[in-house]
């Protein structure tokens, strides 16, 4: 075990290194081409980022859009409803593959298209093995190295997990790549506290001289408990769609069918929905501070009325506490 040891180290200090590393190359920050918009959508993982972009794309590219659909959370999922549950090859899988057989990436290794949207995956490191961040960071890379700044699309969409906004998975906003930010949430405090740490990290660059801006907040899974509509209203970023509650929806998501589009019940809903996110402004946010948020909520739910009670030396100590002789004098009172 001991000839282990230093091989574990070295590992560590790999890991450590490559997450933070800089890119080698310098990071799209501008519109391919003058017409695009680049817009990064933001939500917590499991709030239901991909079926709305997917949908949404969908039917940006019914009403004649060229659209790019860019994953960038290392799940890789953003584009499994959209091709139907087939799992898309990702950059960074591709890239290591290529690589180790001295070849070079091509488009058609690394994005697909269906129903006239263009799609391709990021992806990310094995667990345990790399910085999801530097992966992101790569995987732009590589975008830049297939020519992303002479594609010509209306729309180039990007998919990032909101739950983790350092390095590479704060990209579009730290180095002004997108030129405004979608977030997707619900009626439920986890899903609104990730939404508001975005609109902080907005706000932050804002202030660094960022131009990159809030368009607005997709409410998903919305069973009318108004909780994501007040914020929206306390944020002040406006509401471009809410998707309600519906298990018509929630199965044909289950069963990778596209209901962003004019066939669908749910037709005018996405139709909506791209045209708000093609007109709406990038505005600056007013993020909550962690009482703000709360009072959005009923605080039977959200443990209103705790207060902190400060631990003392002997709970720390707990079954190894002794009391120790004190050398204070104490005086009796005359």
């Amino acid at each position: 075990m001991k000839d282990d040891v230093p091989n574990l180290k070295d590992f560590d200090k790999r890991l450590r290194d490559e997450a933070s590393e800089e890119p080698t190359l310098e990071v799209p920050q501008s519109e391919p081409t003058k017409k695009t918009q680049i817009i990064a959508i933001y939500g917590k993982g499991g709030i239901g980022k991909s079926f709305t972009l997917a949908n949404l794309s969908h039917m940006m590219a019914e009403q004649g859009k060229r659209v790019l659909l860019i994953g960038c959370d290392p799940k890789s999922d953003t584009t499994s409803l959209l091709f139907g549950g087939k799992a898309c090859p990702t950059i960074i899988e591709t890239s290591t593959k290529k690589n180790l057989a001295g070849e070079q990436v091509k488009i058609g290794d690394v994005c697909f298209k269906r129903g006239g949207v263009f799609a391709m995956e990021l992806g990310g490191p094995e667990v345990g093995r790399g910085c999801g961040g530097r992966g992101i960071i790569h995987g732009f890379e590589l975008l830049e190295k297939l020519g992303f700044h002479d594609w010509d699309f209306d729309y180039v969409l990007l998919d990032f997990l909101g739950d983790v906004v350092c390095g590479g998975f704060g990209l579009p906003i730290a180095r002004d790549m997108a030129q405004k930010v979608i977030l997707v949430g619900s009626n439920d405090l986890q899903s609104l506290y990730v939404a508001n740490n975005v609109c902080s990290a907005v706000e932050y660059f804002r202030k660094l001289g960022g131009n990159v801006g809030v368009a607005g907040l997709v409410i998903n899974k919305d069973d009318g408990s108004g909780e994501a509509q007040a914020f929206a209203e306390a944020v002040d970023i406006p509401v471009l769609a809410s998707i309600p509650q519906d298990d018509d929806l929630r199965k044909k998501s289950a069963n990778y069918q596209i209901v962003g589009t004019s066939e669908s019940q749910w037709g005018s809903l996405f139709a909506g929905l791209a045209e708000e996110v093609g007109i709406a402004p990038p505005v600056r946010p007013a993020p909550l501070d962690q009482d703000g948020l709360l009072e959005l909520f009923d605080g039977s739910e959200t443990g209103a009325g705790v207060t902190l009670e400060p631990a003392t030396d002997m709970d720390m100590r707990g079954k190894n506490a002794e009391p120790k002789v004190s050398l204070e004098v104490v005086y009796d009172d005359v």
